[in-house]
């Protein structure tokens, strides 16, 4: 046998000890991990799943005999599937737990008894697992982490926390691995949680205390690395079970896990890196089921890559506030205050101070933070100060470093959190995390927002290889793989039309007529109108209508152009929704004979001779907006669009007063919107409004599609879309129903072709720049758009490296992409592609800086 060289710690939680197969894991991962490494494994196991639990609600002295003897049985059964003897194998642990039930203890539950207690899930599922793999050939051994394992004592310190959630040395410790070296079997078993106290007895280290052991025996032993094995395949930008588009971070230095476990991620317990870090142990999350997956490798030498790499969120937060002028440049007061802290045994997380207050959160998972902790606390605090304990709350934190420079980047973040109600901001000091804490009521549903506003805006770098993987959808296999972009199959043709001259816009004509099909074919919908605003091109409008689309303007300019366009276009395929026109245009539009849209009562007001007699379409705001960024949420009372509710019936009696018949209700929240249920939810607000009105004939639920922009975004669910349209139209059949897309027809029909100018580096930061920008297409600039930017001279598969792609306008803002994983030989003259630009790109475009107008081509 090869003589191993060092030690390799395997930690494995509750749900990989539960099952024969999971046993059969760890004895496979244990033999094969030794093998690969050359190392000496020591495995630490935690309780079976939901042990701990059990024997924590006995500690509490609820029905202890019923849940020993139900915790018995369930270990005897485990054990006779795994093919062993219960009595044999288990008879002395069973005796153990039996007699602690029965002692005199047990009556009055002291903590020196409940760690007694609170350990015996460990010692039962150790003794299970290494009498199994032993019976499976592995050479094993058995060790009693509590003859390793020392608590320290700390200042400070309450009871319950030297007794139940303690601290360890964690100095390599030479004479440690000798000792442990002498113990038989290449594979020694151990347990998690448990620690030997200064009194002999049993201590513990907290929950979660089994990432800690491991971290604590690699660090002792200085182990080549600690690898945490678990049932998700490592950490993620965020909690996958709530972002579904979280990615996989795949390599972090130490601070940065630290901060991400600290602030709300379950996968790995904080008090775990803190050891490794110390020791320079390198730690590993790794997916039992899968293996073969990468994972998280933590180590003191990534990369220092700027940017916000996850978003977490801690609930059951605890906020006290306190307040008195007397604390205004008063010496001691602080020092007074927190000593007040330290006798309740209770330490602080955040805090944010003013002149006359002073607000500190305190962290449950940290703290034993039970009502009769808080009323002592808050009695001792009133004697000083006035105090307003907030409960419950949620933390909200960014992690990444560099935050102090991202701050330009968080525009969409910050106005996010402005719509809460935010008690607390902090950012630490170490430029390593914000957090906002808000009521824990308000944090349902925000963490996707944020994590796709992060994205969007550039300050996630997720194309950041050395980082960022695979999304968790992709890994679920809930993310069907993408298509390739039309574009893919067209290179050769594309850099034909580059030769022709950049920057050039070109549309493919038979994907606009793809997503128009696509919406033609709702049973549903009755009309679809395009809304020429995103991109007016003569022969996508004349494609659109040849394909049944009616075309949607805002703006006299635009009815002008779709009519000497398309001369022979019946006006009643144009529908016309302006906002705050001039009065001119809408004489112009109802002199044109197409359908006018009217969203405010004052028009009539001070227009009654324009509008009396006719017929029109009123625009309602629905209370609120909806959509990718803030400025293309068209509903709420930030947003210009429509007419409150509560003007409504104001508007239907000025209406009848005028003689002028509403034929249509409409109602468009915002842009980019992913869940396929708003425009049937709108639908149905909007068939209880018309109900009132008797004259309505269509009802229009606006467009706003979204479109899938970033790598990881999903395409738009338009199957789920016809579902709910069908089903509400079904419910109430008696309207037309009217859609206006725009964005979602052409978007991803068109791209934008650039050269490259120059490729620059600057104080590490490498740039790329192109013939045009901001110039040629604004989207990044004010929305902080993403689009992927390809080079279509080099391979597809050529080495990358990251690059901010810039134009050539003297503006700050002209920046294309941040962060962008591009061939590392670019060089001049080489032809970029931006894709997904054929929506609101040349309709934008100016002529700043006295740079041309893009050329624009369409190909079939």
């Amino acid at each position: 046998m090869t003589q191993a060289t060092g030690w390799l710690v395997l930690k494995f939680g509750g749900t990989s000890v539960s099952s024969r197969e999971r046993w059969d894991t760890i004895g496979e991962l244990a033999r094969k991990r030794g093998g690969e490494t050359g190392a000496r494994v020591l495995v630490v196991v935690s309780a079976l799943s939901g042990v701990t639990n059990e024997l924590q609600a006995i500690c509490e002295g609820d029905d202890m005999a019923a849940r020993g003897a139900a915790l018995a049985a369930r270990h005897r059964a485990f054990a006779a599937e795994l093919g062993l003897d219960p009595d044999v194998v288990l008879g002395d642990r069973l005796a153990v737990l039996e007699s602690l039930l029965a002692a005199p203890a047990a009556v009055e539950r002291p903590l020196e008894w409940k760690a007694e207690v609170l350990g015996q899930g460990e010692l039962l599922s150790s003794t299970l697992g290494v009498a199994y793999l032993a019976a499976q050939g592995l050479d094993i051994g058995w060790c009693d982490a509590r003859d390793w394992l020392l608590a320290e004592p700390m200042p400070n310190r309450s009871a319950w926390g030297e007794r139940l959630s303690v601290n360890c040395r964690r100095e390599p410790d030479p004479e440690l691995g000798l000792r442990l070296a002498a113990c038989p079997g290449q594979v020694l078993l151990t347990q998690g949680f448990l620690v030997r106290h200064p009194d002999g007895g049993t201590a513990l280290l907290g929950r979660g205390g089994s990432d800690t052991s491991a971290a604590m025996f690699g660090a002792l032993l200085r182990a080549q690395a600690v690898e945490i094995w678990t049932d998700v395949p490592g950490m993620f930008s965020a909690n996958p079970r709530e972002v579904p588009d979280a990615r996989l971070l795949t390599r972090l230095d130490y601070a940065e896990a630290q901060e991400i476990a600290t602030t709300g991620a379950k996968v790995l317990h904080p008090r775990s890196i803190r050891p490794c870090r110390r020791a320079g142990v390198p730690m590993a999350i790794r997916d039992t089921r899968r293996p073969e997956l990468p994972g998280t490798r933590i180590d003191g030498g990534a990369g220092n890559v700027p940017g916000v790499k996850a978003i977490s969120r801690r609930d059951g937060v605890v906020l006290v506030s306190m307040e008195t002028i007397g604390m205004w440049q008063q010496v001691g007061f602080m020092s007074e205050v927190f000593d007040l802290y330290r006798r309740h045994g209770l330490s602080v997380d955040l805090i944010g101070s003013s002149e006359t207050n002073v607000t500190i959160s305190l962290d449950p998972s940290e703290n034993l933070v039970t009502g009769n902790v808080l009323e002592a606390l808050a009695a001792d605090l009133a004697k000083v100060c006035r105090v307003k304990v907030i409960v419950p709350c949620t933390a909200i934190t960014l992690v990444g470093r560099g935050m102090r420079s991202l701050l330009h980047r968080l525009s969409d973040v910050w106005a996010t959190f402005g719509q809460e109600r935010v008690h607390l901001v902090s950012q630490s000091s170490n430029d390593l995390n914000l957090t906002f804490v808000i009521d824990e009521a308000d944090a349902d549903g925000l963490l996707p927002i944020l994590h796709a506003e992060l994205i969007r805006s550039g300050a996630m770098p997720v194309l950041d290889a050395g980082v960022f993987g695979p999304s968790w959808r992709e890994l679920d296999g809930a993310l069907p793989p993408r298509p390739a972009p039309w574009w893919d199959g067209l290179r050769e043709r594309l850099l034909e039309h580059a030769r022709a001259g950049t920057p050039r816009y070109v549309y493919h004509l038979d994907t606009v007529r793809q997503r128009a099909r696509d919406l033609r074919g709702t049973n549903a919908v009755d009309r679809c109108f395009f809304a020429i605003k995103a991109n007016p091109h003569p022969v996508i409008l004349a494609t659109l209508v040849e394909e049944g689309f009616g075309l949607e303007c805002v703006s006299a300019g635009e009815l002008a152009h779709v009519f000497r366009c398309l001369p022979e276009l019946s006006p009643s395929r144009v529908l016309f929704t302006p906002s705050f026109a001039p009065r001119r245009e809408y004489e112009d539009a109802f002199a044109r004979g197409v359908t006018v849209t009217i969203d405010n009562i004052e028009a009539l007001e001070r227009w009654p001779e324009t509008w009396r007699g006719r017929e029109a379409w009123l625009r309602l705001d629905l209370g609120r907006g909806d959509g990718h960024h803030a400025k293309v949420r068209t509903g709420g009372v930030a947003a210009k669009f429509g007419l409150p509710l509560a003007r409504f019936e104001a508007f239907l009696q000025a209406a009848r007063a005028l003689e002028l018949r509403i034929t249509g209700l409409h109602a468009h929240l915002g842009s980019g919107i992913e869940h396929p249920q708003h425009w049937r939810e709108v639908y149905g607000e909007l068939v209880a409004l018309a109900d009132q009105v008797g004259t309505v004939e269509s009802i229009d639920i606006g467009g706003g599609m979204s479109v899938p922009y970033t790598p990881d975004a999903r395409p738009f669910d338009l199957a789920a879309w016809r579902a709910g349209l069908e089903e509400v139209k079904a419910a109430c059949p008696g309207y037309q129903v009217v859609v206006e897309p725009g964005r979602y027809v052409v978007a991803e029909a068109g791209v934008l072709l650039l050269s490259v100018t120059q490729v620059v580096e600057k104080d590490g930061v490498h740039r790329i720049g192109a013939d045009a920008g901001m110039n040629a297409l604004m989207r990044p600039s004010i929305y902080d758009a993403w689009h992927g930017i390809h080079n279509l001279s080099r391979p597809a598969d050529a080495p990358t490296r990251v690059f901010d792609v810039v134009g050539p306008i003297c503006e700050s803002g002209d920046v294309l992409g941040h962060a962008r994983a591009l061939p590392v030989d670019t060089e001049e003259d080489d032809v970029l592609l931006v894709a997904d630009a054929g929506a609101y790109g040349m309709v934008m475009a100016n002529t700043y800086n006295l740079r041309a107008l893009p050329a624009e081509d369409v190909i079939e």
